[in-house]
């Protein structure tokens, strides 16, 4: 990104308000990733746009129901796994940010954990909608790190089961007909209602109901400013929009 004189105008005010602010919530989405390598979901390019056969592997009752499905969502794991990511310039940025002690809550929609592998601290991190790193079992609930499983899967086991009960192991994100963690949803509600400044992120702010988050940080009197490739439905209520490079933008912001 490259600022016109307005363009710099802006990112100069949000600089201040950055400067400024006493408790900073972040909500930071697909778009923060794609510098990394990782595809959005739903995007031009997303990966159920090129592909609508892998939505079915984030559906729980698809997955549960059918061990093909199951065997071609662990090959997909392999394939892709995440120890191959690494975080980008705009995840390192936002490291930045939390060394100024004004990070209130850093809520990822994110499942690639590239916020902690950044060196953000996991207590003020909130993973939403889970984690590719861990496995867990849908009925005894035992969790291990996804790297074991993946293990499995080279030495020949296409349909990995739980080694304690038997049962189903799925990676550790919330799939399509599971609820969000309770607790997470709290911590989010409470981060915006407590926030002076929301940083809306590489979201699309367009999945619910974590979306919420900013007209409840805005209804609460927080400046809102959202970073985005593209215009988003919650445009309108933003203090500051910025289009463009994420991993331009937040350099600028929040400089070294």
């Amino acid at each position: 990104m490259t600022p016109s004189g307005e363009d710099s105008d802006l990112i100069s005010q949000v600089r201040d308000w950055i400067r400024q602010a006493e408790r900073i919530a972040i909500l930071t989405g697909a778009g923060i990733s794609t510098d990394s390598g990782i595809p959005d979901f739903r995007g031009p390019k997303g990966l159920w746009t090129k592909n609508p056969e892998a939505e079915k592997m984030a559906t729980l009752q698809v997955y549960m129901a059918d061990p093909e499905v199951r065997k071609r969502s662990w090959q997909w794991r392999l394939e892709t796994a995440l120890g191959k990511r690494v975080p980008n310039i705009g995840h390192e940025t936002l490291v930045r940010l939390e060394k100024t002690a004004q990070l209130h809550t850093l809520v990822t929609q994110n499942v690639d954990g590239l916020h902690q592998a950044a060196g953000s601290n996991p207590a003020h991190v909130i993973e939403i909608h889970g984690t590719l790193n861990e496995v867990v079992c849908l009925s005894c609930e035992e969790r291990a790190p996804m790297s074991r499983a993946l293990d499995r899967v080279v030495a020949g086991e296409s349909d990995p089961a739980c080694r304690s009960c038997g049962g189903i192991l799925k990676s550790a994100t919330i799939s399509f007909g599971q609820g969000l963690v309770s607790e997470d949803l709290a911590r989010a509600d409470r981060a915006a209602r407590e926030c002076d400044l929301l940083l809306a992120i590489g979201s699309t702010l367009a999945v619910y109901p974590i979306a919420a988050m900013v007209p409840t940080a805005q209804q609460a009197g927080a400046r809102i400013v959202i970073i985005n490739g593209e215009k988003t439905d919650m445009d309108v209520i933003a203090d500051a929009v910025l289009n463009g490079s994420i991993s331009e933008i937040l350099p600028q912001l929040i400089p070294q």
